[in-house]
């Protein structure tokens, strides 16, 4: 498979094509582990890589022997800072098949992509595991910071047992790189986003509250990187997601939507997680905000977990409400700069990120 010297040019690179999508799925599957839901089914490729809002996803396969041997994917991002839209890609779903690794593949694959998406990219992130962190350091991209894990237990007593045994096995990084998928119809009450977005009546005003929100986040936030919210988005990210069990809590005053929490139950080693991904509210509406807190904390599971954009009326909120983090916590957020931006990409300050922008992906 390879040349006379070695390395990796008897390799065709190219295009990921629809058709490849089955062998790249069982590439990801022998290669990877089940990812968030689980098991890699064409459903959320195609949630992921096709139906995003920001646009479909570029990637690049080699193939070899007939066979597709390593796929590169990025995922189509759009930030807002300043009220001038960035444009970025999340490097995601890479993986090199045992019989070919350790021949440049995945700087190969890696680099060509950069090259194509340069003429309307202008920065590259994501949150790389420790295996795979040196090799992304090594092609230019450098450590942001890591995105900090706020916790609070809802059962106490089993809460710090869990934590005990999970600090014990080192599993405190906040990815979810490898928590397992669990039924938790039993211990969620919450309805599901689908059914809130598929029930008229709950979902009115929803647009209007979203629009709001953003208004507000664009005020803190006109100097940092934030993703603008839209009620498309939304529905997209928590309703849309297949195999993902997104659920809302809502809150309403007078008939009127004042605030949504989107998050999703799961089972981390001992524990039962209530992950909280995104909070909408209004600008200074911290009391929709805590009475969201106090509805979280009905989810019938162990904790909760969240990272919140900084300065927001959720992470004011989320303070008065016993959330802390605890140290050795959140995920190691690295990026590359394609195009020059007016602000320090690898500082973390530069990014309002809330922890539905990082998660899953």
């Amino acid at each position: 498979m390879t040349g006379p010297d070695g390395g990796n040019s008897s390799f065709t690179v190219r295009e990921l094509g629809k058709h490849d999508e089955p062998r790249v799925l069982t590439l990801l599957s022998e290669t990877l582990s089940g990812g968030p839901t689980g098991e890699r089914t064409p459903e959320f490729f195609r949630w992921k890589h096709r139906d995003n809002p920001f646009g479909s996803s570029p990637g690049l396969v080699a193939e070899a022997d007939g066979r597709v041997v390593a796929v590169r994917l990025f995922l189509r991002w759009e930030f807002v800072l300043g009220g001038e839209v960035v444009r970025a890609v999340r490097a995601v779903d890479t993986a090199t098949h045992p019989d070919v690794q350790g021949r440049g593949l995945f700087r190969r694959l890696t680099t060509e992509l950069l090259e194509r998406i340069e003429v309307d990219t202008s920065l590259v992130f994501n949150t790389p595991n420790g295996n795979s962190l040196p090799g992304y350091l090594r092609m230019g991209w450098h450590e942001v910071g890591k995105v900090p894990i706020s916790l609070h237990p809802i059962r106490p007593i089993a809460f710090a047992r869990g934590l005990k045994e999970l600090r014990g096995s080192g599993d405190l990084s906040g990815t979810g790189a490898d928590w397992d998928v669990v039924d938790t119809v039993a211990r969620c009450r919450f309805p599901t986003a689908r059914q809130f977005f598929s029930d008229p009546a709950a979902a009115v005003g929803f647009d209007d509250l979203v629009a709001e929100a953003d208004a507000g986040d664009a005020a803190i936030g006109h100097d940092k990187l934030r993703t603008s919210l839209t009620g498309d988005f939304l529905r997209w990210r928590y309703g849309d997601a297949p195999g993902l069990d997104y659920r809302i809590v809502a809150s309403y005053k007078n008939g009127e939507l004042t605030g949504v929490v989107f998050g999703r139950p799961r089972q981390r080693g001992p524990l039962v997680e209530f992950t909280l991904s995104q909070m909408v509210v209004r600008p200074g509406d911290r009391d929709t905000a805590r009475k969201l807190f106090s509805g979280v904390a009905m989810s019938g599971c162990d904790h909760v977990a969240t990272h919140l954009a900084r300065g927001s009326e959720a992470a004011r909120a989320a303070r008065y409400a016993g959330y802390a983090t605890p140290p050795r916590t959140g995920m190691t957020m690295v990026a590359r700069t394609v195009h020059p931006l007016p602000i320090d990409l690898h500082d973390l300050r530069s990014w309002q990120l809330s922890l539905g922008d990082l998660e899953v992906f």
